[in-house]
Formats: C-alpha cells, structure tokens, sequence
C-alpha cells in the first residue's frame, strides 16, 4: 500500500488523528511496502519566497516585473529557492520559455523550490473535470522542465446538489490520477489546506488518508487553517509536510490577524523533523518588495535561532 509511507498516515479517521494527537503514528506504516519513506533524523530548512507575494507586481495586461524579475528579487534576498506561480507565465507556455527560466534561476544560484497551480477537482465527471486534470498533468510536465519537484495542488470545492460523500470520492480520483502521471516525472503533489473540505485539519487529514501515492504529500499553508486553535492544527499535519508556505498573519474564527508567530511555527516543524523549503507567502497589502525582505529576514532568524 502506498501514501504517505514515512510518516504512515495517523489514523482511520480524522476524529482518531484528533484523539491520538501530534505526532504518534505519523511514522507508522500500513502495512507492507515496498517503497517507504527515508527516516528523517534532523530537521533542515531551505527558504523560498512564493511568486505569489509578487501578484500586483506580475499580472495584469501589462505586468510591471517578468518571473526573471522575481528570481533576481529571490537571489538579492539571499534565498536558496525561488517558488514560481504558475499563474503568472505566459499563454501558451512554452518549452523555450520554461529552459530559460530555469537557467536564468540555476545562474542566479537558485533551486527552482517548487511551483503552484489553481485546479479543481469537486467537479463531476465532464468535460470542467477534464479539462482540471488535463491542466494538471499538463503542469506537471511544465514543473519538470523547469525542474521542480514539487507542485502545490488544491483539492477543489463542493459543488451544488453534489453530497459531501461524492465530493470526496471525486478529489480523491483526481489526485490519484494526477499523481500516478507526477510519479513518472519524478514530481510530487502537493495537497494545501486551501478553504472547502481543507480549511481544517481534521478535513485535510481525511482526503491524504485516503490518496495512495508515493508522489503525494501536504502543502501546509500556515495562514489557511480556520479553526479556534491554528497552531495546534498546524502541529498535527506538520509531519505530513513536503512543503510550507508561511503567512505573516494567521486568522482567528471571527476573522481578525494576528501575527505568526514565527519561532513557534520553527519550533514545531523542528519537532517534526521537517527537512525543505520554507517558503514565505506575502499576502499583506504593503509593497512586497521591501516587505519581502524584511520578513524573510524575520523568518530566518527565528528558524536558525
């Protein structure tokens, strides 16, 4: 059986995850397997800024920075990765246009950390959910070239007159399609905790329980969960993490910011024995390329503290 080998998957149900609590059988395996996960033994972190940060800068008709841009911006920053958005390349996508880049990034002294795409997978079967699954595949073999290893995927939405039962059911088809063609490309998939059956840990942890893959991992955003306890959450997927994107804010349940607490998070993906990217995702409305640095300057000395 296959899934999340290293760190086993927790439980046969969510309310389990939650009764059993951080860290006891996340190791554990189901079973036999003939391909587990490395031991981690230390944590070990990288840092990456997410294009994402950038959005006003590099959408609109006429963008103000390219994605060469952004990668000179992440090699001035003196990070180690550059995380590359799928939403801002050009149409169509070109293979010239990704070995540039990739290039461009590799001078700068960059690992392309990992990519991200916006795809659906609630809808039923027809030609939306085609063209989702088409549009992921097709972006799996856009992250190879640029040599990617891993792209942060949503599960998608619930749709009207579609019961929770179906929905379920129809992400876990579409991730498993979806990662059998990743795992022939050497990439993984990354679930986030995005809004809909995500938006809480014990919701997250019901959909990896049941994707089996081995290219099949969690995007843990720390600004996303929507519960009256993030950090606790945030504690009990963190060892199912492949990649982390960090938020300056987390939300509470009536909506307000407050700061993350960024040597908390450290503490816990340390405990968790975390090894790549840390990657910031700014989402506040001041100027991200002055706020970008000084967080990330934040960031790094309290996981290296």
């Amino acid at each position: 059986m296959y899934g999340l080998n290293r760190r086993g998957f927790l439980v046969g149900s969510a309310a389990a995850a939650a009764t059993l609590g951080h860290g006891v059988a996340s190791r554990r395996l189901l079973g036999a397997d003939s391909n587990p996960e490395p031991e981690r033994h230390t944590s070990k972190f990288k840092f990456s800024l997410a294009a994402y940060s950038y959005r006003g800068l590099l959408s609109g008709e006429s963008p103000e920075l390219t994605l060469f841009d952004f990668a000179d911006d992440c090699a001035k920053f003196g990070l180690e990765g550059t995380e590359l958005t799928s939403y801002y390349f050009p149409s169509p996508v070109t293979t010239d246009y990704l070995t540039r880049l990739r290039r461009h990034c590799f001078r700068q002294g960059l690992d392309v950390s990992g990519t991200a795409i916006g795809n659906d997978f609630g809808f039923t079967p027809g030609p939306e959910r085609d063209k989702q699954i088409a549009q992921t595949k097709g972006w799996i073999e856009h992250a190879a070239k640029l040599g990617a290893p891993v792209i942060r995927i949503f599960a998608g939405h619930k749709k009207p007159g579609v019961d929770g039962a179906t929905t379920h059911k129809l992400m876990v088809e579409g991730i498993e399609e979806c990662c059998e063609v990743a795992g022939q490309h050497g990439i993984h998939l990354a679930l986030e905790n995005h809004g809909g059956p995500t938006s809480t840990a014990d919701g997250l942890l019901e959909l990896v329980r049941d994707v089996k893959s081995p290219w099949f991992g969690v995007n843990l955003d720390t600004g996303n969960f929507r519960t009256d306890d993030v950090y606790r959450d945030i504690e009990r997927v963190a060892e199912l993490a492949i990649n982390v994107q960090v938020k300056v804010v987390t939300k509470t349940l009536d909506g307000k910011n407050e700061p993350t607490d960024f040597k908390r998070l450290a503490s816990i993906l340390r405990s968790s024995r975390y090894r790549g990217y840390v990657v910031l995702e700014y989402e506040e409305a001041g100027n991200p390329r002055a706020e970008c640095e000084r967080y990330l300057d934040s960031l790094r000395d309290a996981f290296n503290a």
